[in-house]
């Protein structure tokens, strides 16, 4: 049978790319290629996220990780360095972490592993909320990543034997030695389109806390995730399923979670956000496709047109170069806002105001107040909070505020330093506590922040992070006062909390050659 003339020559083009004799060609098509994500944990990312702070590196996607390595490496390259040899130094020691990624090829390879073990006076990972026995663990992970084109594939699992003390932990509470898959995902990257399908962490939030919409604190999300647009506008919007439950019936409760997000760049110096999170949940609820439309907003088409089936979140966020290299990022969420019927039900809300920018010629500061009211992320419908086996989708801890300060200083081009001072206000409001009843009146005698006896925390730390050839380090380590330890009134607890990670890895990157067509 001919094959069609159309045919031929597509199979000549394509020929014609996949060829590795042509350097030209070759480079042409690294161009285009897709990149990985840096992950929130990369040993890394730290000192990228004080250029940042400093405003020596622009954000590649503000309030938004993770981001590719080649956008990371992109806005290094664009740095300004002449004003700070401390700046240049780092930049060049990231350019050397994350600049490999684009070494030419049509088709690249990326294989590590990671071994070392981690120590703990408390398994749960927030320190400001600590639980948990204390322990030592080995830890040992491993990476496999290939970009094909415009497609990424990339897995890491690890073993992680913590996680077994760690209460939020969401696996099996079975099984002594406990593993799970940090990143596994396909990513298929177009210039005005990526298509994301797997899981890792993801935040939408100021840098250094779990966003409201989806965080990272509850371990890697699996789920689906859509980015269209360019970096003066674009339209994301992920979907996944969350755990399911049972109702009073004894019926299967199936529970699912969408978030929709506009960002744009109005002006140079100011970035704006508007998202909404949904949790959709019912005995024989599907996948609905309303919900998963980027492009119908939640809200409209739940609340104000088919009926509230659903728990939705709206919020906004803001980044606004203010003063020189200073910077303010706010974000706002209102839980299931209702405009009408104000006195059925009770405002809930959360809040973040953070302030970075530079110290002198080497170190950045980050300064911060937020919370959350004590009915957030919860509401008449306990199926519908905003919570996956417990632990929040964005937030987990509600009934709370927060004021902290942190200096990052970069004793090397690979090593920085954090002191950090704070005081938490916890009230006894929890995201997993029964909504109050409107009968007698309940709900509107609740208060709207603080429930019961405030704990109160005083904090003092220091954070140490880097890594230099193979050998990675995390550690923070914090001395806390308590006051109303345990919300007991007049119980005084003084207690240091510590973890630390460290871990020797090695990693390899290359071209896979690619035979000519025909051989």
């Amino acid at each position: 049978m001919p094959i069609p003339c159309r045919v031929r020559r597509g199979a000549a083009a394509l020929a014609l790319v996949l060829a590795s004799g042509s350097a030209g060609l070759a480079g042409r098509a690294a161009a285009q290629q897709a990149s990985p994500y840096v992950p929130t944990d990369d040993p890394s990312l730290p000192l990228f996220e004080h250029l940042v702070a400093r405003g020596a590196v622009a954000d590649p996607s503000p309030m938004v990780r993770p981001f590719r390595r080649m956008d990371a490496v992109r806005v290094l390259r664009e740095a300004d360095t002449a004003t700070s040899r401390s700046t240049a130094a780092t930049v060049r020691a990231l350019l050397a972490r994350w600049g490999e990624s684009e070494t030419a090829g049509p088709v690249r390879w990326r294989a590590s592993g990671r071994v070392g073990g981690q120590a703990y006076t408390e398994a749960r990972r927030d320190q400001y909320h600590p639980a948990g026995p204390d322990g030592v663990q080995p830890y040992v992970e491993a990476t496999l990543g290939a970009t094909f084109g415009p497609v990424v594939a990339q897995a890491r699992p690890a073993v992680e034997p913590r996680l077994q003390d760690d209460p939020d932990w969401p696996g099996r509470p079975d099984i002594e030695v406990s593993t799970r898959v940090v990143e596994g995902y396909l990513s298929a990257q177009w210039r005005w389109a990526r298509l994301l399908y797997g899981q890792l962490d993801r935040n939408w939030g100021p840098v250094g806390l779990p966003g409201f919409p989806l965080s990272d604190y509850a371990y890697e999300r699996q789920g689906v995730e859509l980015q269209v647009g360019a970096q003066g506008l674009s339209l994301s919007a992920f979907a996944g399923e969350l755990s399911d439950e049972t109702d009073s019936l004894g019926q299967i409760v199936r529970r699912y979670y969408f978030a929709h997000r506009i960002d744009a760049r109005p002006t140079r110096g100011l970035h704006l956000a508007v998202w909404e999170g949904i949790v959709a949940a019912g005995a024989g609820r599907g996948f609905e496709t309303r919900y998963r439309n980027p492009l119908a907003l939640g809200y409209l088409s739940g609340a104000l047109g088919l009926g509230d089936r659903g728990n939705v979140m709206l919020g906004i966020d803001a980044t606004w170069r203010a003063v020189g290299a200073h910077s303010v990022q706010a974000q706002l969420a209102l839980d299931d806002f209702w405009y009408q019927h104000r006195d059925r039900n009770r405002d809930r809300w959360g809040l973040t105001l953070m302030a970075t920018g530079p110290v002198g010629r080497a170190l950045s500061y980050r300064a911060y107040y937020t919370q959350v009211s004590s009915l957030a992320l919860r509401t008449f419908n306990p199926h519908e909070s905003f919570d996956d086996a417990g632990v929040g989708v964005g937030r987990t801890f509600t009934d709370m505020d927060r004021l902290a300060a942190t200096v990052t200083w970069p004793v090397t081009p690979r090593w920085l330093v954090t002191p950090e001072v704070s005081v938490q206000r916890q009230g006894e409001g929890r995201i997993d506590a029964p909504y109050p009843s409107t009968v007698d009146g309940e709900l509107n005698r609740t208060p709207a922040l603080f429930l019961g006896t405030v704990e109160r925390t005083w904090r003092a730390a220091l954070g140490v992070r880097g890594e230099q050839g193979p050998l990675a380090v995390s550690a923070d380590a914090g001395l806390h006062h308590v006051v109303n330890a345990g919300h007991q009134p007049g119980v005084t607890d003084d207690r240091v909390v510590a973890r630390i990670q460290v871990t020797l890895g090695l990693g390899r990157e290359g071209v896979l050659p690619l035979p000519a067509l025909g051989d």
